[in-house]
């Protein structure tokens, strides 16, 4: 099996996951009609993701029934605990965690588990947050002097993030975390989401299976009881990235708030350059130092061909 995407080809190294092609893949999928209509669909893609029934009826929908499975079973290790300390206890939240790469489309992946796991019975109360909010305002970045690693480990208040997702698993009836408004590029102040006692709580993010830190002996990461990577080829993602880059230029940048209205008035030639930039500044070394390593530790991972499509998924095995 060849470790796709990060330079090593070597068919002999021993792998956690069992790789499953598409084809195969989609014959475990439900018999039931997928319950999204095309409008929905349309609504939960990102931009320039190519998401369509096809694809949510032979990937998503077999990912939605694994999860059930999942819920279901950790459901009853629950209560089987309980019993056995003669104790009894709200059920807590499910919490699945979706990293990958920037313009890899792990929103919409966030976004679609969110619509289809709502309604499986069990788990009719879904909630999905983004760990954006758990970025530090730009003053504090500017003050650190990482401003421009934003979206970087370090960028992020991980203790934050780390109470928020142990309040609402521990069964808080509400929990509020920051805003982050991508016009403003910035954390908005007073503003919130709220989190009301979820079946499943999707947390969403570049870096949310990073191991912990130094000095720290948890992570979000180990409060997961479900985690899934996006995968596809670096030049994949690069190109994905600047044809996104392109689409916000001639629509949300051209919004007189929007922090990036600076390049609004780009060339086409121009605004392609400074995507490139931020892609080889930022991002890729991003993608290269900090996120692609924590694909090990996923329990799935969904490897996409440059059409965007699913070509693959490798759920882990050990």
């Amino acid at each position: 099996m060849s470790d796709h995407g990060d330079g090593h080809h070597n068919g002999t190294q021993s792998t956690p996951f069992v790789e499953i092609d598409r084809s195969d893949w989609a014959r475990l999928a439900p018999t039931t009609q997928s319950p999204l209509t095309d409008a929905e669909i349309i609504q939960l893609r990102g931009l320039g993701d190519r998401l369509d029934m096809t694809e949510v009826a032979e990937v998503y929908l077999p990912i939605s029934r694994l999860l059930s499975l999942y819920v279901a079973a950790a459901k009853r290790l629950h209560d089987s605990t309980m019993s056995f300390l003669g104790e009894s206890a709200d059920r807590t939240p499910f919490v699945i965690g979706v990293a990958g790469s920037v313009a890899v489309g792990k929103s919409t992946v966030a976004r679609l588990l969110r619509e289809l796991m709502s309604r499986w019975p069990d788990t009719p109360r879904v909630e999905l947050i983004t760990t954006d909010g758990f970025l530090y305002p730009n003053a504090e970045l500017k003050r650190r002097g990482i401003m421009e690693r934003k979206g970087f480990p370090e960028a992020y208040d991980r203790r934050a993030l780390l109470r928020f997702v142990s309040a609402v698993k521990s069964g808080a009836p509400e929990v509020r975390a920051p805003f982050y408004s991508h016009l403003k590029y910035d954390i908005v102040p007073d503003a919130n989401v709220v989190v009301r006692r979820p079946d499943v709580l999707i947390v969403e993010g570049l870096n949310v299976l990073q191991p912990a830190g130094n000095g720290h002996r948890l992570t979000v990461a180990d409060l997961f009881d479900f985690s899934i990577y996006v995968d596809a080829r670096t030049s994949d993602i690069a190109s994905w990235y600047e044809e996104r880059f392109m689409a916000l230029q001639r629509g949300a940048f051209t919004n007189p708030n929007s922090y990036f209205n600076v390049y609004a008035d780009l060339t086409e030639e121009q605004a392609r350059e400074k995507a490139r930039y931020f892609w080889r500044e930022v991002n890729e070394p991003n993608l290269v130092d900090n996120i692609r390593p924590t694909k090990a530790r996923a329990k799935l991972v969904l490897r996409k061909a440059s059409d965007h499509k699913v070509s693959s998924v490798l759920l882990r095995k050990v």
